[in-house]
């Protein structure tokens, strides 16, 4: 999907365009604080704001997924809907599988963020087996 050879549709080239705009942003964030440029800041109410910050491109590549979905032709957008639901729910099972696992196995605590990389995970798991666009 990301690919921006000849044959990419106008609805393909700005879905890569805004994915590494967005994608682009959210590294930014986390590479500056994993090398400390906000630990003075962590654990104080301003933090909030750089939970907010990373947060945003995050929510901007999801509307970057469903503009691709509204601009693309009916094909392409069902076949991305279907990968889109199949991930979410298969990230979803997969999470409160985890989560009950906290609560009654002492499985490790996994922070509530890796729900995101969790369903891009699934949906590159998914993709190469919808292949079509029947229920």
């Amino acid at each position: 999907m990301l690919q921006l050879g000849k044959s990419a549709t106008s609805a393909h080239r700005r879905y890569v365009v805004r994915t590494m705009s967005f994608m682009g942003v959210y590294v930014a964030i986390n590479v500056a604080a994993i090398f400390g440029a906000f630990d003075t800041i962590i654990g104080t109410p301003v933090a909030w704001a750089l939970a907010l910050a990373v947060s945003v491109p995050v929510g901007g590549q999801i509307w970057a997924t469903l503009s691709l979905m509204r601009e693309a032709d009916e094909y392409v957008r069902s076949l991305t809907a279907k990968q889109f639901i199949l991930a979410s729910g298969i990230a979803m099972a997969l999470f409160c599988a985890w989560g009950f696992g906290e609560s009654y196995a002492d499985a490790p605590h996994a922070p509530a963020w890796l729900i995101y990389p969790l369903f891009w995970a699934v949906y590159g798991a998914v993709s190469p087996f919808v292949k079509s666009t029947n229920p």
